[in-house]
């Protein structure tokens, strides 16, 4: 087996590389390490779907493989540095969830200032009519400026959005700001003038809890959050206190890891936080684009390995 698949492409691009090289589909093996290194000992090139981790040691168990691919955005499940060193390409469809991600934070965001209309969505009952926000002239502040921003940006002016934003890894100075017509602040400058926050921070370790109890101090009272970002980069117990003491108003969270809402996590439970099984980039269209960019960069890069033996 030349290519293993452990998460499905659309029918087509599977048919496409499946005839021209020699393609196995077994997402069971994604949860079975052990299994997974037995059946791939021999394989060039493995699609993983986003909960497994690809580690140095992980990748010692397999000598032939030339090619890591992703559906989804982001690499922070894979070890570059271990890939790099044993010339396996990775291949991950960084743009192909952009515009489908940045949709469901303004979809997120639309709901979220109709004050109610989730709960009434879920069939909760409130016991009066709540007074809803229009997006239009309100203040959203844009924590993060991965791809997914740039996109969300555009939507949000064309709405008659105030912008402002903030991105640890973006000088305040930088084009982009300017660009994507958005103010560039303090970190405490947003929290207190948002009415609504917008996190699509791309994650790394040295941010875990970065959304914790000295951020969400400043917040302004009221605030409205949406997110992309994985949920190490929320400190579970400060969020919890900011969602019951009426900093945070309401929250709408996607992809969260199964521990964040755990039996002991003290969000469990939170009438204002709802959180969605990754839906952000789960789309027709979304899925065709990362799709097709893996099957093709996967033969690809397998096909080379060929030519150069």
């Amino acid at each position: 087996m030349d290519i293993l698949l452990l998460d499905a492409l659309v029918p087509e691009a599977m048919t496409w590389l499946g005839s021209r090289h020699s393609v196995g589909y077994h997402p069971e093996l994604a949860d079975d390490l052990t299994s997974l290194r037995k059946a791939a000992y021999k394989t060039k090139g493995i699609v993983f779907p986003r909960q497994t981790v690809v580690t140095r040691e992980f990748l010692d168990f397999l000598p032939k493989l030339k090619a890591v691919g992703r559906l989804h955005v982001g690499t922070d499940n894979t070890d570059l540095e271990a890939c790099k060193e044993r010339d396996i390409k990775v291949v991950h469809a960084s743009s192909a969830n952009v515009r489908s991600n940045a949709e469901y934070l303004l979809s997120s965001l639309l709901l979220l200032y109709r004050r109610g209309l989730v709960s009434a969505l879920m069939g909760r009952r409130h016991p009066t009519t709540q007074m809803g926000r229009a997006l239009h002239g309100s203040t959203v502040g844009i924590l993060g400026l991965a791809p997914t921003a740039h996109t969300l940006a555009g939507m949000l002016s064309g709405l008659g959005v105030r912008l402002i934003g903030y991105d640890p890894a973006v000088h305040h100075t930088a084009p982009i700001w300017e660009r994507l017509r958005i103010q560039p602040v303090s970190l405490p400058e947003l929290m207190s003038q948002a009415d609504a926050v917008s996190v699509q921070m791309l994650y790394a370790t040295r941010f875990r809890g970065f959304v914790n109890d000295k951020l969400l101090a400043a917040c302004k009272r009221n605030q409205l959050w949406v997110g992309i970002s994985r949920s190490e980069l929320f400190d579970d117990a400060a969020l919890a206190a900011a969602l019951c003491d009426g900093r945070i108003e309401a929250c709408i969270l996607d992809g969260a890891e199964a521990s964040f809402l755990g039996d002991t996590s003290p969000l469990k439970g939170l009438k204002n936080l709802f959180v969605t099984p990754r839906l952000g980039s789960h789309t027709r269209e979304a899925r065709l684009r990362s799709s097709w960019y893996v099957a093709h960069r996967m033969h690809e890069a397998i096909s080379t390995q060929h030519s150069g033996m």
